[in-house]
């Protein structure tokens, strides 16, 4: 890989409200970061890609995401959220063996980087085995993605592991992969704990794996304020109740929170992630973006599950973007009385897949824009394309126009992952693997309900 590039040209979008936007402009790239955005910039012995007629940006930043389910993508279009824990939780997952994990996790994270997404918060809730945190941190490495693994619970049985459940993490296992995969938290892939929290677990259960999180210096993300169950267990109000509430929390969802647990998220300096599509089609809830926003919180945006929705970040974008827009419209019809000002616009839009997503996972710092110092997670999109010809706003390109096919080039931590619009990983055999995970699965899950019929 060459150790200074040059993106030239370009519609520079930065994300840095310092820098701003900045038409036929570069990006130097040494190493792994960021040194330069301008114009002209001058760098005669570093290898040059021509973005002319392209929108340059930062990666997006998906912050929750069941990337083991890459393998039964597609099993339930139809779900509710109640349908997604018999469906996936209780039929799918005590299936996998880690080859599955590893299979999908390969498969998904090149998923992500072929839609430019260069950071993904991977939640784990598979590890119905030590082998299967493995495979699923060897398949995040293997696809050379930037992500979070997030060691959640097994999934072993629905009942025992999601109704009130006394099955605590197992806290040997956790410091096993710190210690083995994460002794710094400097690498392409650092560790988080994705945890169930109170009504899905005990107080006891909830108060150990807390301990273990704060122990281990680990970064907590846990979904709440969901469904027609979940979403009435305020619990982050019990959260409170426990002490439990810190600023490196990420709240998932949020569909249903009282106005005192906005405020309690707010005054412990939580984070949000929203995954909108997901959210409105399975019944979590109305995503709750301008709610987040009134309270101070810069809410991100994530994919949940390929189950049941598509896997990139243009159509999490375009569902955001669609769904406040159309609360708003709706209440004024309703009054009547002209539409609320207080409106999403497409750049708040974009700044939940980008700078807030790094703000989310707490890594503002070297992430989520083009500010020279930053690591070098850049995506080129082709805006001469069929789609997106003629551009007239950059911005509104990216977010109401864009799709995977326009991603022509993608760098993470300053390598090529995608050029020219092709992934530069070895596809063929990611597809192969989690193609047989697949076949395994279904073949598992049809001998499965077949001895439950007979029992």
């Amino acid at each position: 890989m060459p150790d200074r590039v040059l993106i030239r040209n370009g519609y520079v979008i930065t994300m840095d409200d310092a820098l701003g936007d900045i038409p036929n402009g570069d990006v130097l790239i040494e190493g792994n970061r960021i040194v330069q955005v301008g114009r002209e910039i001058a760098a005669a012995d570093a290898e040059v890609v021509d973005a002319t007629g392209k929108v340059v940006l930062p990666g997006f930043i998906d912050t929750h995401r069941h990337t083991w389910e890459t393998a039964i993508r597609g099993c339930a279009p139809d779900a509710t959220l109640e349908d997604y824990f018999v469906e996936v939780l209780d039929t799918f997952a005590p299936l996998y063996r880690p080859e599955d994990v590893y299979a999908s996790n390969l498969a998904g994270a090149l998923e992500c980087l072929n839609a430019g997404i260069t950071t993904l918060v991977d939640w784990s809730h598979i590890n119905n085995t030590p082998e299967h945190p493995d495979a699923a941190i060897q398949g995040l490495k293997d696809a050379g993605i930037r992500a979070v693994y997030a060691y959640g619970p097994p999934n072993t049985s629905l009942q025992a592991c999601w109704f009130n459940s006394t099955i605590v993490m197992p806290r040997e296992d956790i410091e096993r992969v710190r210690t083995t995969y994460f002794n710094s938290d400097d690498g392409l892939i650092t560790m988080a704990m994705a945890t169930r929290g109170p009504g899905f677990c005990t107080d006891d259960v909830v108060r150990q794996e807390w301990a273990i999180a704060r122990d281990l210096g680990l970064q907590i993300t846990i979904h709440v304020g969901m469904g027609r169950l979940a979403g009435r267990w305020q619990m982050v109000e019990w959260l409170d109740r426990l002490g439990l509430l810190y600023p490196d929390t990420t709240y998932i969802h949020c569909c249903h929170f009282t106005d005192r647990e906005w405020q309690l998220v707010a005054d412990s300096q939580g984070k949000i992630s929203i995954a909108p599509q997901v959210e409105m089609q399975m019944g979590h809830g109305w995503p709750p973006f301008l709610k987040a926003i009134q309270y101070g919180l810069r809410p991100s945006l994530s994919i949940d599950v390929v189950t049941t929705v598509p896997g990139d970040m243009f159509t999490q974008m375009r569902c955001a973007f669609a769904c406040e827009r159309a609360r708003l419209h709706e209440a004024a019809w309703d009054q009547p009385e002209p539409v609320s000002k207080d409106v999403l616009t497409a750049r708040d839009i974009l700044k939940m897949a980008t700078i807030n997503g790094a703000h989310v996972i707490l890594k503002e710092d070297q992430l989520g824009s083009l500010t020279p110092g930053k690591k070098a997670d850049v995506v080129v999109i082709d805006t001469t394309a069929v789609n997106l010809a003629p551009l007239i706003d950059a911005v509104a390109a990216v977010v109401v126009g864009a799709d995977v096919s326009n991603v022509e080039t993608v760098l993470v931590d300053g390598r090529f992952v995608k050029r020219d619009g092709k992934l530069l990983a070895d596809w063929e055999r990611a597809r192969r693997l989690v193609e047989a995970s697949r076949d395994y699965l279904l073949e598992a899950r049809a001998r499965k309900l077949a001895e439950q019929a007979q029992a």
